[in-house]
């Protein structure tokens, strides 16, 4: 029985036409004003619409209460030494937000041991940059009060007023293994096999599902894949909160919101009327979902004309065709289970349905993509760890194994 068997009865139901896709002083967060316009990331007060109830907690509120002790206040001095004075040499990478440094830090002595010297990531605003202050503010909020196996870890900030402008920093775990859109994309990475692919998008949508159905729903509003960083075990991490929004409250069905984002992953119905709901998310997981499929960008101007939006490529190869395999990353070299490939798929096209109320939820998806991975076979154990478990020390000679195409 396919995986995806739960969403076939909802769509068997519907017409073609509504199932269609498609000298310096240093500031305290809690001193700053968290009010904001429409267009900003920034989080917003407790919201006081018509049916929200007295149980509603914002995530301001939240961090008042428990995230400020969590986050450790760095000197801008300790940073600037951690990271060689942001050394180009240290450099990690760029975005909207700024450039993103590795350094080096002592961690916090706990039950009196010795501190550690940790390896972290520092996030440096772009005083020039397309992001601000707010978006800075939003994200100390947010990962100073929520926390995932899914999501990078917030160490800490610094927030220094000074003669050069004001300083904003960010400091995070530190992911040696960089983002998924490295490793789909970037030649000079060794390809993802199937199996952790499936592995890393099933950690970033129950990074995702956290989101939306936690304490207080949020709504991610930039998931893509460069914003999937991996660990040191390839483990799916969500980045980067500054575009994030609190969802609905009460009656209230979405947030009105000027929109932001990144282009080829918005959701159309977010990008026509400006309403955001946690379906806006599901829209951009469906995209990820086809680049894990196909390692293709979803907007790549480097192919030929017909291949360069992924969508509208991907539309001519329906994943029950006999030419479906012709999406498939060629960097798999065929070592996929077909039915997978297919379901997932499928579970891309529900994701981006026109109609967003017809996209699963991420609960949803997640089951999907737990019961795709739980079908995977094992993979075979090294050659000298299989000659050891079964010689128990002897020398033993193991026959190659063929490998088997699904």
């Amino acid at each position: 029985m396919s995986c995806l068997g739960w969403f076939k009865k909802r769509r068997s139901s519907k017409s073609k036409e509504s199932s269609g896709r498609r000298g310096s002083t240093t500031t305290t967060v809690s001193a700053v004003s968290t009010s904001r316009s429409d267009d900003s990331g920034a989080v917003r007060p407790a919201s006081k619409s018509t049916g929200s109830t007295s149980s509603h907690r914002s995530i301001s509120s939240l961090y008042e209460e428990r995230g400020h002790g969590q986050l450790r206040d760095f000197d801008y001095d300790e940073l600037q030494a951690a990271t060689n004075g942001f050394s180009r040499a240290q450099k990690l990478g760029e975005g909207g937000f700024g450039s993103v440094y590795k350094g080096f830090v002592r961690s916090s002595p706990a039950d009196g041991k010795a501190a550690d010297r940790l390896a972290v990531a520092v996030k440096c605003l772009n005083q020039r940059g397309l992001q601000g202050h707010k978006q800075w503010l939003a994200e100390v909020q947010f990962l100073g009060v929520l926390e995932h196996p899914n999501l990078v870890k917030l160490l800490g900030y610094c927030a220094v007023d000074g003669e050069r402008g004001p300083q904003r920093l960010l400091v995070y775990e530190y992911m040696p293994n960089k983002s998924l859109e490295d490793h789909l994309f970037v030649r000079a990475y060794p390809p993802l096999s199937w199996n952790r692919r499936l592995q890393i998008i099933l950690g970033a949508a129950e990074g995702l599902a956290y989101l939306h159905e936690g304490q207080v729903q949020v709504i991610y509003r930039d998931f893509k894949a460069s914003n999937i960083l991996l660990d040191k075990d390839f483990r799916a991490k969500l980045s980067d909160f500054g575009l994030a929004r609190e969802g609905p409250t009460g009656a209230n069905t979405h947030v009105s919101t000027a929109v932001v984002g990144t282009h080829g992953y918005a959701a159309p119905d977010y990008i026509e009327t400006g309403h955001l709901t946690v379906k806006s998310d599901v829209w951009s997981f469906g995209v990820v979902l086809y680049e894990i499929l196909t390692g293709r960008r979803t907007l790549d101007r480097h192919r030929p004309q017909g291949e360069q939006k992924l969508l509208e490529w991907v539309a001519q190869f329906a994943p029950d065709s006999r030419n479906f395999r012709m999406i498939m990353d060629p960097r798999l070299r065929g070592e996929y289970s077909v039915k997978a490939a297919r379901d997932i798929a499928k579970l891309a096209e529900s994701c981006l349905l026109k109609n967003a109320k017809e996209r699963p939820t991420m609960s949803e998806v997640v089951d999907v993509l737990r019961r795709a991975v739980q079908s995977q076979p094992d993979p075979p154990p090294p050659p000298a760890a299989a000659a050891a478990a079964s010689g128990k020390g002897k020398r033993v000679d193991v026959a190659p194994q063929p490998v088997r195409r699904r």
